[in-house]
């Protein structure tokens, strides 16, 4: 296992203000050349929340000279030389999110802006990013590897559905024509494959290390296959070192999008390190070599990843210009990664895996001071401590037997396993040691909770309460009714009135006026109109009224969108015959009505609603009362939207999950 913790070898050098991104900048440093050169999509912020800073430090304290291009012009070669020959190989990311995801809405219509880009400004990184900046890298040094990573290889490693341009594409790995392609967190592939490289090994031969993939031209001897390629006639994986589990091809899923669920499924039941086999697809003549998931990092290793010498800042080329995504996590904290509760639409899981990884406390704490001495303009407020969850910090399975040899998709789904720990001890030792320091005025909590554990842990909800939130809490319960619910892999809306009780309580005894804000997605697979019906019903009768909508987005490889492309359900076994059918809304005009259900107060939707309700039989809540949903065709609405009795609370409905979040998302 490759240690993580930053080396003392005769090689290493100070960490450098900046990684360079010109020529005069490694002039400055005494540099003639880079070993590595990090292209990335997002712009250069050294900051643990971005992916390419942290990869890039963690190469520069084992020694290498490391240089990034960032948002380069992709429409010639010219801009991928700028740092010149690399020694070792190029690494190429299309950022912290997809690409598609980053530049699309879920209508497929061009976003205006870039929360990764100075200023703010659309534009700056090409489609499919990942695969056109690994071509240019080519042309530039057709010698140099290209060494493919970030969330958008990580998503598309094996064959995917892309809903962008509505088929299943091939691996990245065999488009981008790279030689590795590394997926999930990183950090120990990147050495292993660095160091190798160093010692004179062609990356394209290093077929052994975890969370990678390769191309080879046949399965190598001696393993044992478990062929999953027939939905009807699927083996038990045997137990064993050398077992290699063979998906559904890339042609076959492609014509047949039941077997596509299918493979989604397989694919996911590999996910846990501990248990996981390697995966194969073939690619026409080609075999998609897929290893086996990254070891999750101990809290040692964690501390070294976020202790190293970040210079906490957006490099100093952008001038003032803003950059919105910085601005957002600036004064925020990542305690840990990972997230156990794999629902069925978010990349999380999928990306950073199940199990948990905290840093330790003083790692943590040391941290807030930082913030406090370095980060230019704060002011006393720590705006989150969290990550891909709130309040999973050092949560883990009971049992490390169980752990081992478990294969569940979720350990909250469909009830909380009895096996795992949701002890919400430690993460209060943090809050509360966290105010303690001096400077620190507020500490808010920004990151989602997940409230069916945080009910498991009255004393964290009181202190969650009583001290950090700042007059509104989000939280995500996705849909109100069943049937949705069950695709998604949520619970019920029984969790989160027992939370709502709980937070009502806490709050008044606090003597404070809080709302808790609710998170919904629209058309998500499984969901009906009449599911949708209800869900505007409840959200009157609570008082909500959403600002913004934005519907279900099928991203590479999550089991949502296996159900949106495939019509079957990969939550249970998928047969030719026999397997749950899964309706999703595909029509513009569908997913539109979905989305105004949601804004069921916005007078520019009562005429769709209208018609809709009528087609559905319910034209009983059409009308003025307060069990009715939209005002009669004849209400004139005056300056501003009704139709609620209730007091408006905030409220805001945001895409949820895919390679999208509230904050960037920490993925190499």
């Amino acid at each position: 296992m490759t240690a993580l913790l930053p080396v003392s070898a005769p090689a290493r050098r100070h960490a450098v203000p900046f990684l360079p991104m010109s020529r005069a900048e490694m002039d400055r440093l005494g540099w003639d050349q880079c070993d590595i050169i990090v292209v990335s999509g997002d712009a250069y912020v050294d900051h643990p929340s971005f992916g390419a800073a942290i990869i890039g430090r963690l190469l520069e304290a084992q020694g290498w000279r490391v240089g990034i291009i960032a948002q380069p012009d992709w429409n010639s070669a010219e801009p991928f030389k700028v740092l010149g020959k690399p020694r070792l190989f190029f690494g190429v990311t299309a950022g912290n999110m997809d690409s598609m995801v980053n530049r699309y809405t879920s209508d497929r219509r061009i976003r205006s802006d870039d929360a990764y880009t100075p200023g703010g400004e659309g534009g700056k990184r090409p489609d499919r990013a990942a695969l056109v900046y690994a071509q240019r890298c080519r042309e530039a040094f057709k010698d140099v590897p290209v060494v493919l990573g970030g969330i958008e290889a990580s998503l598309r490693r094996i064959a995917h559905y892309d809903y962008w341009s509505d088929k299943v594409r091939r691996s990245l790995l065999l488009d981008a024509k790279a030689d590795i392609l590394v997926y999930g967190n990183a950090e120990r592939a990147i050495i292993d494959i660095a160091r190798r490289a160093d010692q004179g090994e062609a990356v394209k031969s290093m077929t052994d290390i975890r969370g990678t993939a390769i191309m080879l031209p046949a399965v190598p001897e001696g393993w044992v296959v478990a062929d999953w390629s027939d939905m009807d006639d699927t083996p038990r994986v045997p137990k064993g070192d050398k077992v290699v589990v063979r998906l559904p091809s890339y042609e076959a899923v492609a014509a047949d999008p039941p077997l596509y669920a299918h493979a989604s499924r397989a694919l996911h039941l590999e996910s846990n390190a501990s248990n996981a086999h390697a995966l194969v697809q073939r690619h026409g003549e080609r075999e998609v070599w897929i290893n086996p998931p990254p070891i999750p990092l101990s809290m040692m290793e964690m501390d070294a990843v976020y202790d190293l010498t970040y210079a906490r800042a957006p490099h100093p080329s952008y001038g003032d210009a803003k950059l919105p995504a910085w601005e957002m996590i600036r004064f925020s904290v990542n305690i840990m990664r990972g997230c156990f509760g794999g629902c069925s639409f978010c990349s999380i899981t999928e990306h950073e895996g199940r199990v948990i990884q905290s840093r330790s406390e003083g790692s943590i704490l040391r941290e807030i001071e930082a913030i406090r001495d370095k980060t230019k303009g704060f002011t006393g407020t720590i705006s989150d401590l969290g990550g891909p969850t709130a309040n999973m910090y050092r949560l883990a399975c009971n049992d490390d037997k169980i752990q081992a040899v478990c294969r569940r998709l979720s350990c909250v789904y469909p009830d909380i396993c009895k096996n795992l720990g949701t002890d919400h001890g430690p993460l209060i030792q943090i809050y509360r040691k966290a105010r303690a320091i001096k400077g620190v005025k507020r500490i808010t909590i920004g990151s989602g909770l997940r409230y069916d554990l945080a009910v498991k842990s009255p004393e964290y909800v009181k202190e969650l309460v009583t001290h950090h939130v700042g007059g509104y809490l989000k939280i995500a319960p996705e849909h109100t009714e069943t049937g949705p619910l069950s695709k998604m892999m949520k619970p019920g809306m029984g969790a989160y009135d027992r939370f709502k009780q709980m937070f009502d309580k806490a709050a008044q005894a606090a003597g404070k006026k809080y709302y808790l804000i609710p998170y919904f997605i629209a058309a998500h697979p499984g969901t009906s109109d009449e599911d949708m019906m209800n869900l505007a019903l409840w959200l009157k009768k609570n008082g909500f009224k959403a600002d913004q909508v934005q519907t279900f987005l099928p991203s590479p490889m999550s089991l949502a969108t296996a159900m949106y492309h495939s019509g079957k359900n990969p939550l249970a076994p998928v047969r030719h015959t026999g397997t749950e059918d899964v309706v999703s809304a595909k029509g513009l005009k569908q997913r539109r009505l979905h989305k105004a259900f949601l804004r069921y107060h916005d007078p520019e939707n009562w005429p769709v609603l209208r018609e809709a309700l009528k087609r559905m039989g319910r034209a009983d809540l059409i009308g003025p009362g307060q069990h009715q949903l939209v005002p009669s065709g004849n209400y004139a609405p005056v300056g501003k939207a009704v139709g609620t009795p209730f007091r408006t609370q905030h409220s805001r409905v945001e895409f949820k999950g895919n390679a999208r979040g509230p904050r960037p998302p920490k993925m190499r």
